[in-house]
């Protein structure tokens, strides 16, 4: 599998991203909304001239400018979305999400393990870790702050105990095929390498999310996934070698 990170920032999501913004900004690349509706929103939120500006750059990368090397599976994921608009746009951020910006993806993978036996953690955890991947560089706090702060209000999550701690809030059932499909796809993307199967539906990253369908069976239909057998009863998913 080619690299999918070349061009991809190392931080990059250093803004808190309401939904609602997301929701708009996918909208517009769907042909369902103006930019007008976009600005309306970012315009409610009063922010200053210089936020709204870097509000405006993740949001571009995330559906309205993709990276190159992401702009055709933001377009499919678009494609998902005009084809079923009842497919919440968390789902369909979040996938974006974690392929264009790693930093936004480690944020949840370490919620997702640090929650995963008693459904909560603690703020600082998940700070302190950040700072020994990333450095305790300027900004790595207050960025991973700011994540925090989008999880929370894309559903995933909410504050308690004075902010202090983390709870995760009931998965969102993810019932589109295609959706479902793509997601994973994000997934393996994320990480960079093949992932087993079985271990798809169990991955941290996608800690908001949950699956009733087949994972294997929508992996081995899907164009845009590979499948190869390592021993008699391991199957790994990856990208197709020639994308």
């Amino acid at each position: 599998m080619t690299d999918q990170k070349t061009s991809a920032p190392k931080i990059g999501f250093d803004r808190f991203i309401a939904l609602e913004w997301a929701a708009a900004a996918l909208r517009v690349r769907a042909g369902m909304g103006t930019m007008e509706d976009l600005d309306d929103s970012l315009d409610q939120a009063g922010m200053g001239k210089e936020a709204r500006r870097k509000s405006l750059t993740v949001l571009k990368r995330l559906w309205l400018q993709p990276y190159p090397e992401f702009s055709d599976f933001a377009e499919r994921g678009v494609k998902i979305f005009k084809d079923d608009p009842s497919v919440p746009a968390a789902v369909l951020t979040w996938g974006m999400a974690i392929t264009t910006y790693p930093f936004f993806g480690k944020v949840a993978e370490l919620i997702g393990r640090l929650s995963a036996l008693q459904g909560d953690c603690a703020v600082t955890e998940v700070r302190r870790r950040m700072s020994e991947i990333y450095g305790e560089r300027e900004g790595t706090q207050r960025t991973t702050y700011r994540v925090i702060q989008t999880q929370a209000d894309w559903g995933a999550v909410e504050h308690t105990e004075k902010g202090k701690r983390l709870v995760r809030l009931p998965q969102t059932s993810v019932n589109n095929e295609d959706a479902v499909a793509w997601l994973i796809e994000a997934v393996v993307r994320y990480v960079g390498k093949a992932l087993p199967v079985s271990a798809i539906s169990s991955q941290a990253v996608l800690y908001p999310f949950g699956f009733e369908q087949s994972l294997g069976y929508l992996i081995s239909r899907s164009p845009n996934l590979a499948v190869h057998s390592q021993g008699p009863s391991s199957q790994y998913v990856t990208l197709p070698q020639n994308d």
